[in-house]
């Protein structure tokens, strides 16, 4: 998965790879003080789209490249901040769909969608073969 940041005046974004059990430990801990969130409970939130969240996950790759950089400067705009699937975790959520977990009568359709996703997802050819689901473990 990959958090993606793009203000309006800027003409190319930046992405990180958001692999949550890569966070470092200072990191982690910095995120639950700032979030208030246990960590396992945070890399949830961040998929659902709790904005608090994000910006927490985006001070922390800010503050990798600006070592300075304060939690109160980082502020953006709803729809110049978002979260990208790679294609390998496309691929792995379409092989673990089941009846189980979607209505058979959907199932199609969910395919469909994440096949038109797959199409157009950021290939990261690190993941290959080796994709996991960003859920701290």
């Amino acid at each position: 998965m990959y958090l993606v940041y793009q203000p309006e005046d800027a003409a190319e974004p930046q992405r990180w790879k958001y692999h949550p059990n890569k966070l470092l430990t200072p990191e982690r801990e910095l995120i639950e003080k700032l979030t208030g969130k246990n960590f396992s409970d945070f890399t949830v939130d961040v998929q659902k789209g709790n904005s608090r969240c994000r910006r927490a996950l985006l001070f922390i790759f800010l503050k990798r490249e600006h070592p300075t950089l304060k939690f109160d400067d980082v502020a953006f705009q709803w729809n110049e901040l978002s979260l990208e699937h790679s294609r390998g975790e496309l691929i792995l959520m379409r092989d673990k769909l089941t009846e189980s977990t979607v209505p058979p009568d959907q199932l199609d359709a969910v395919r469909a969608s994440l096949d038109e996703e797959i199409a157009e997802a950021f290939d990261d050819p690190e993941d290959e073969g080796k994709a996991t689901l960003p859920i701290a473990g």
